[in-house]
C-alpha cells in the first residue's frame, strides 16, 4: 500500500503567522520524504481570511519542497482547474515536474466555493454546474494535448490556441510545417516550454464525488481522489468507477485500482488521548465543509439524516475517522483493503487548530507502529462475492 499526505494547510488566526507555518509544512515533507512515503500533496483555496485553508497555489508550494526533498512525489489536491488559464497551468506543472525531477502529481478540481469563482472566473460560478464541467473538461482537453505534444492546436468554446490569424517571422524561428500555415506564413500551433519530465506527462488525479464525475474520470483515464463517505457507500462508487474503467479499458480493471482516499488521521496511545488531542480540531475541518455539502455525505446507502443530527465525534468516528491507537487505525486501514481493495491512502493528518506538535507525534506514530503492518504490493485482482 502506497501511503501519502493530504497536506490541507489550516489553522484559524494563523495569517499573521504564516511563515511558521510553512516551516512546518517543510519539516513535515522532510520527515515524510525520509521514512517511506509516497506522496504529499497540497490544496488550492482563496481569500480564506478565516484560517481554514491556508495555500493558494499548490505548484508553488510544490516547489519548494521539490527543493528540500528527494523522493516524495509531490502532487495538487488539487488545482482548481476552472480558476486558471489553461496554458499558465500547463506551463507551471511542467515547470514543476522540471524542477522535482518528474515527481509531480497532477491533481484537478472544478471549484467548490462561490466565493473563489466570483473574483477568479464567474463564468465558472459552481451555481451553474453544467458551465462549470465544461470549463473544466476544457481545460482538461487542452491541459492534455498541451503536455503531450511537442506541437499542438486547440479550437473550442472557451479556448482557441492559437488564435487565427497570427502572423510569425524571425530569422532566429525559421519557417516549419510543423508550427505553421507556410503560405500564410501564420502559426497554427503552439508548444509548451518547458515540456515535462515524465512522458507524456505527469499522471492526472481528479478530486470526484458525484456518479456524473466518477464516470466521467473513469473513461478519461483519470485517476479518482475520494475523501469522506463511509466504506459502505464507497464501495458502489468504487465499483462504478472498476466497471467504467474496465469498459473503457478492454480489460478487467482491480477494485482500488486509479483511485486514491482520503482519510483524516491521528494516531494516540489511547482511544481517548486521540478523542482529546484532535476531536476538535478534525470537526473543525468537517463544520467549514459541511456548510456546503450538508451531512449527506457520512450516510451509509439508503440512510438518511435524521432530523436535529449535529455534527459531533460520536457521530464521525465510526463512519470513516482512522482515529486511535496504532492498533485501532491498523485494523481500520486492514477493514480498507478488504472491502475497497485500498491501494493509495492519503491521511489528512493537519487538523484545523492541532498543534504543530501533536500533528508530528501522530505522524511519528503511524510511521512506526503502523505503516510497518502494511508494505507496498502488486494490485491485487478484486474478486466479487456471489
Amino acid at each position: 500500500m502506497k501511503f501519502g499526505i493530504f497536506a490541507n494547510l489550516a489553522g484559524q488566526g494563523r495569517h499573521d503567522e504564516f511563515d511558521q507555518v510553512l516551516d512546518e509544512a517543510r519539516e513535515q515533507a522532510v520527515y515524510c520524504d525520509q521514512n517511506g512515503y509516497h506522496s504529499i500533496w497540497y490544496t488550492e483555496h482563496h481569500f480564506g481570511h478565516e484560517g481554514n485553508e491556508l495555500i493558494a497555489n499548490p505548484i508553488l508550494m510544490g516547489a519548494d519542497i521539490a527543493s528540500r526533498t528527494k523522493n516524495i512525489r509531490i502532487g495538487q489536491a488539487a488545482n482548481v482547474a476552472t480558476f486558471w488559464h489553461p496554458l499558465r497551468l500547463a506551463e507551471d506543472i511542467a515547470m514543476l515536474d522540471q524542477l522535482s525531477g518528474g515527481r509531480v502529481e497532477v491533481g484537478l478540481a472544478r471549484g467548490l466555493y462561490g466565493r473563489e469563482a466570483a473574483n477568479l472566473n464567474m463564468a465558472a460560478d459552481p451555481s451553474n454546474q453544467q458551465q462549470n464541467r465544461e470549463i473544466f473538461e476544457e481545460t482538461l482537453e487542452v491541459l492534455k494535448k498541451s503536455l503531450s505534444n511537442r506541437f499542438f492546436s486547440h479550437k473550442g468554446k472557451f479556448f482557441e490556441f492559437p488564435p487565427e490569424g497570427l502572423s510569425w517571422q524571425h530569422p532566429m524561428s525559421p519557417a516549419s510545417p510543423e508550427f505553421m500555415d507556410m503560405e500564410k506564413k501564420e502559426i497554427n500551433k503552439i508548444s509548451v516550454m518547458p515540456r515535462p519530465k515524465q512522458t507524456p506527462h505527469p499522471p492526472f488525479w481528479q478530486t470526484i464525488d458525484s456518479e456524473k464525475s466518477i464516470v466521467k474520470a473513469a473513461e478519461q483515464g483519470i485517476n479518482g481522489i475520494f475523501w469522506m463517505p463511509t466504506v459502505k457507500e464507497l464501495k458502489g462508487r468504487f465499483e462504478l468507477y472498476k466497471e467504467t474503467a474496465s469498459k473503457v479499458q478492454g480489460r478487467e480493471v482491480p477494485l482500488g485500482e486509479g483511485i486514491a482516499l482520503v482519510r483524516d488521521v491521528y494516531v494516540a496511545e489511547t482511544m481517548e488521548q486521540a478523542r482529546q488531542d484532535a476531536g476538535e480540531a478534525v470537526l473543525n475541518n468537517y463544520r467549514w465543509i459541511c456548510h456546503w455539502r450538508g451531512l449527506g455525505n457520512l450516510m451509509d446507502p439508503g440512510e438518511k439524516v435524521k432530523e436535529g443530527q449535529e455534527l459531533n465525534y460520536d457521530f464521525l468516528h465510526p463512519r470513516n475517522l482512522l482515529f486511535g491507537t496504532p492498533e485501532y487505525v491498523t485494523e481500520k486501514i486492514n477493514e480498507l483493503k478488504e472491502e475497497l481493495n485500498v491501494q493509495h491512502l492519503l491521511l489528512w493528518v493537519n487538523h484545523n487548530g492541532l498543534s504543530h506538535d501533536k500533528v508530528m507525534n501522530s505522524l511519528r506514530l503511524f510511521t512506526n507502529e503502523v505503516m510497518p503492518n502494511f508494505k507496498e504490493e502488486e494490485m491485487v485482482k478484486y474478486v466479487k462475492n456471489s
